[in-house]
Order: structure tokens, then C-alpha cells, then sequence
């Protein structure tokens, strides 16, 4: 299939909780496990517990209706804003912030994070916490300049991006000036977390194929550098998890913090 005819995420329709089920859940079938969820929670925990990266504001600007992420990121912040650019994402996230009947079930996710170490109540309490941090879901413009306008955010402590910029970017220069946006909301020595698949086309969401950005380590890397970020940590995973739903070569984790 021509590369040009895949859908675009944030143009075309989207099944945010077939993409959940298919990537994400607790099924022994879904497509992954090592690369999309034990090996982003081990390098966010260990960012996030060596201190650095805290404060008042986190933006989270990531694919779909994820929000595992957010349980390492959620004590260090005093406010977490979400922010997406589809209605169906942001509705899917709400049903599990407002316990509704059908939510998405992240429990399995608990247990990568380690909280089964945590008694009933401290679990719950973490539980409450993020869901107490997903209050603040809203919609956002990747074409405006302000991607939040008319509402105009305070500078940010640290932004989050996972795999986000890979399927809203049709080539290298729609990467870098998304990547200019996102820097735009941070405050001078903010913090900058990115997780991406590295080498990938497409991925597949129930039967129809979408875009992804063909990217290496090299060029997001140059990427950062250009937009005044210097990386503080890199990893890059050979992929381990073997489908035909998604042909990525690696994953990688950066965490980055933006000159002063």
C-alpha cells in the first residue's frame, strides 16, 4: 500500500478503544507489552523518582486515550492538563475518570508500576490521584498557533509526548514544527519527555492502517538540539514484540530539558 493513502490520527476517523484493546490491554492477544508498556513505565518511574523533574504544571500531549503514563508522572506535579485533539479520545478517557459502566480497564497497568506492593487504601488513594489529575482533559488546535487559543496556558514545568508526534507528522518538517509548538508551552529550563517508535510506516487500528512517521535516533535528536534541548537521558529498545499490526524497528525514550 502507498504510504499517501494510510490515515492520518488527527484527521481521520480514529476507534480510540479498539486501539486500547489492541495495544494496551490485559489481553494475552494484543499486540505488545514489553515495548509499549513495561519498557516506557520502567523509564518514566526511574525519570520521575530521581527528582529532577517536578513542579506546579505538566502538559500531557499523547496518542489516543492513554494515561498509564501518568501514574509515575502524578506525584510531582501540583496540576496535569491533557491535552487532545479528538472528541472520541477525550470522551474514552472520561469514562474511566468518571467510573463509568464500560471504561477501559487499566488495572493490569497497576501492577507494572509496581503498586501491588501498596495496601487497599494506598492504592486507592493513587487511583483517586489520577483521576483527580485527569479532571483537567481539553481540547486543543495543532494548526493554531496557540494550540490551546483562545485559552492561554501557564508555562509549563515539563511536557509529555508519547507517540504523538509520530502519527500527527506526514513528514520531518511537520515533526520539527509541531516539536516548535510544544517547546513553545514550556518554560525556559523546562523539562521535555518524548516516547516514539523509531523506523516505523504504519500501525494498524482494527482494520485500517494509519500513518507513522519514518524517523532514527539521529534525527530526533538533531531535532531537539535545534529547539534549544539538551537530553539529559536516551534509550533506545530493539523491538522485541513481533506483529504485522505495526512495523517499528525500535522504541526510544528521551527526556530533555530546554536551555535557559
Amino acid at each position: 500500500m502507498d504510504p499517501g493513502t494510510y490515515k492520518l490520527y488527527h484527521v481521520d476517523d480514529f476507534d480510540s478503544r479498539k486501539h486500547l484493546e489492541s495495544y494496551l490491554s490485559d489481553n494475552p492477544d494484543k499486540v505488545s507489552e514489553h515495548d509499549s508498556l513495561i519498557f516506557p513505565i520502567e523509564n518514566l518511574t526511574k525519570t520521575f523518582t530521581e527528582g529532577h523533574i517536578k513542579g506546579d504544571v505538566l502538559l500531557d500531549l499523547s496518542l489516543g486515550s492513554i494515561m498509564y503514563h501518568l501514574y509515575a508522572a502524578c506525584d510531582f506535579f501540583n496540576h496535569i492538563i491533557v491535552l487532545k485533539v479528538r472528541d472520541s479520545c477525550i470522551m474514552e478517557l472520561k469514562r474511566w475518570v468518571d467510573e463509568r459502566t464500560g471504561a477501559f480497564d487499566w488495572n493490569h497497568v497497576t501492577k507494572l508500576h509496581g503498586h501491588t506492593e501498596l495496601n487497599s487504601d494506598q492504592f486507592q488513594d493513587k487511583v483517586g490521584k489520577v483521576r483527580s489529575a485527569l479532571q483537567h482533559v481539553v481540547k486543543c488546535d495543532l494548526e493554531k498557533e496557540n494550540i490551546m487559543d483562545p485559552i492561554v496556558l501557564p508555562p509549563a514545568d515539563c511536557v509529555i509526548t508519547a507517540w504523538f508526534l509520530d502519527v500527527i507528522s506526514k513528514d520531518q518538517d511537520d515533526y520539527m514544527r509541531y516539536l516548535r509548538k510544544f517547546s513553545r508551552l514550556l518554560k525556559p529550563g523546562g523539562h521535555i519527555i518524548l516516547l516514539g517508535c523509531l523506523g516505523t510506516t504504519y500501525y494498524t487500528v482494527g482494520e485500517h492502517k494509519f500513518h507513522a512517521l519514518n524517523y532514527d535516533e539521529d534525527f530526533v535528536r538533531k531535532a531537539l538540539a535545534g529547539e534549544g534541548f539538551i537530553i539529559d537521558h536516551c534509550v533506545v529498545k530493539k523491538r522485541t514484540d513481533m506483529t504485522d499490526h505495526i512495523d517499528y524497528k525500535a522504541v526510544i525514550f528521551i527526556a530533555a530539558h530546554k536551555e535557559m
